[in-house]
Parts: structure tokens; C-alpha cells; sequence
């Protein structure tokens, strides 16, 4: 089960809130060759945010608990992509778009029903 937690320094619309959601779980799913029921995503507004490179504006973080074994290509496919729809839906510059991966055994991912497994490029649930 990944875990994409979004933190920002605006308000966030319930409605926009459940739509970055369902978009985070599609990228997912696509650019890391999996299946979309097992995504889970946290989105939390109205942060105390700082970023020492970052310009005049809205800050967004994303950070994504993934399991291990996927290329530095998929992950930073996903990463451009999530933050493309970060800056297009809110207007956050690009220079205040961040995304930090952490990488887990799938085992040490669980659901109440499931552990998770390693990942391989055929997985498709």
C-alpha cells in the first residue's frame, strides 16, 4: 500500500481535496505499473510550510511511502507528473513543489486485510 501524503500552505476545497486524490491515485497507478486499490492518499491543507529555495506563493510537499524496487525513472515519472498537477490545479510555482520518496520492504506496508508484497512490473491489482 503506497502512502502519498500531500501537505500544502493554502486551503484546500473538500471537493479539490477528493479530486488531487483520485488524480494522485491514477498518476500512481500509471507511472508505477500497479493497480489503483490499494493507494492511499492523505491531503492535508493550511500547513505551516518553509522552503529556503523556494519563490513568492502557495507551497506543496509530497511525500510518497512506496514500496522498494522501482526504477529512479518511474519514480521521477511520477514525481514531475504529480507535481504538473500540483502547479496546473492550485497555481503553485515550480520552485515550491517538492516530492520526497521513502522506500519500504512490502512487507513493512500493510492493510487491516493484506501485507504487502515485493513489486514486479507484472503486478497488476
Amino acid at each position: 500500500m503506497p502512502l502519498l501524503a500531500v501537505d500544502a500552505d493554502f486551503e484546500i476545497a473538500d471537493a479539490d481535496a477528493s479530486a488531487l486524490a483520485d488524480r494522485l491515485t491514477e498518476l500512481y497507478s500509471d507511472h508505477m505499473a500497479t493497480g489503483t486499490g490499494h493507494v492511499a492518499v492523505a491531503v492535508r491543507d493550511d500547513q505551516h510550510l518553509s522552503l529556503g529555495r523556494g519563490v513568492t506563493g502557495p507551497l506543496l510537499f509530497l511525500h510518497a511511502d512506496v514500496r522498494e524496487g522501482r526504477s529512479f525513472d518511474r519514480r521521477r515519472s511520477f514525481a514531475l507528473a504529480a507535481m504538473d498537477e500540483a502547479r496546473d490545479r492550485f497555481g503553485v510555482p515550480e520552485p515550491n513543489l517538492k516530492v520526497a520518496f521513502t522506500e519500504h520492504a512490502g512487507q513493512d506496508l500493510m492493510g487491516y486485510d493484506r501485507v504487502g508484497g515485493a513489486w514486479s512490473p507484472e503486478e497488476d491489482d
